[in-house]
């Protein structure tokens, strides 16, 4: 009774130890761990070529959208190629239809006005910055928009036509204040070149700026002071007639407390002037501003400082041929 004894059997016999159940695939109790349809594991042979079509695909996509993006560019490039050309020739053939001179007698532009108002009958005048490459005819539309994007012949034209305010009375320096505006293209064109005046050196290389009107009545001045807007527009600056010279000469003094580059006698000047001619055009400095550059009649700036004649080439306004 002692000894550990087997089992015994339905005869009496021992029993062997019962065998471990058959590892067969598909007997009850066995579930073999393979892995799901379609699921990656770290030995799937598919895994490496689903990635590298992953791959292939969006390599594809990337080629395809910087190959737009570079048409896209190009186009782009091109069409405004175009039109700084298109802009630049409707200016060529104004200037041949102008037939622009200089008059011995003082050195103002002598333009062919009648010429002009053949093409088109809404010129006032013309300006002539001397030293730069702005000298441009200048007409007045109905409203500023007129001539915004329009070519004096009626095309659309990216750089449009400089133009006097549609507030000011015609043809130009009549109102204390007479405002003309012409765009800053990128290639340089247009009013691009008053800009630069922003810095001192530029600005002091300018010394005198031409204003003749339709009737060929010739305004000589010089430029007073130069201002930067940090917006596209200013309550001040559309401002044409003052109730007295004491306002205007304020609001002159105003302009220059804003000045960027300016004339040393400036004040001075100021308190002798009763017009400017102020030129506008777009400056980027900070987003979409303005660079306004006020001008004097050289007449009234010696005037005021009691410059003799000889130290101003001309007076203000003389009579054209």
């Amino acid at each position: 009774m002692g000894k550990h004894t087997r089992a015994q059997g339905p005869e009496g016999t021992a029993q062997a130890p019962a065998a471990a159940p058959a590892m067969e695939h598909g007997a009850v109790g066995f579930e073999p761990l393979t892995p799901t349809r379609g699921a990656a594991t770290a030995g799937d042979p598919g895994r490496p070529r689903r990635k590298r079509r992953l791959r292939n695909v969006l390599s594809t996509i990337f080629l395809v959208v910087g190959i737009a993006l570079l048409a896209t560019a190009g186009y782009l490039y091109f069409h405004a190629q175009s039109e700084y050309s298109h802009t630049r020739q409707s200016n060529e053939k104004l200037q041949k239809v102008a037939n622009v001179q200089v008059s011995e007698d003082n050195g103002a532009p002598k333009i062919d006005f009648a010429a002009l108002e053949a093409v088109n009958d809404d010129i006032v005048g013309w300006v002539d910055v001397v030293g730069t490459s702005m000298s441009f005819p200048v007409y007045q539309g109905k409203t500023n928009n007129t001539y915004l994007r329009t070519s004096a012949t009626g095309e659309y034209s990216v750089g449009g036509q400089v133009f006097l305010d549609c507030k000011n009375t015609k043809p130009g320096m009549v109102d204390a204040q007479s405002l003309i505006y012409g765009h800053h293209l990128n290639d340089g064109q247009m009013f691009a070149p008053l800009d630069d005046l922003k810095k001192q050196g530029n600005f002091d290389k300018v010394k005198t700026v031409w204003y003749v009107d339709r009737n060929n009545k010739a305004w000589e001045l010089e430029p007073l002071l130069l201002y930067i807007i940090k917006s596209d527009y200013d309550d001040d600056l559309r401002t044409f007639t003052f109730a007295s010279n004491d306002d205007f000469h304020a609001y002159l003094n105003k302009m220059l407390a804003k000045a960027v580059a300016k004339r040393s006698d400036a004040q001075q000047i100021i308190g002798g002037t009763s017009h400017v001619l102020t030129l506008v055009t777009c400056n980027y400095d900070f987003g979409h501003g303005r660079a306004v550059m006020l001008c004097v009649p050289k007449s009234e700036a010696a005037a005021a400082t009691g410059a003799s004649a000889q130290d101003t080439s001309a007076s203000g306004a003389t009579n054209g041929a």
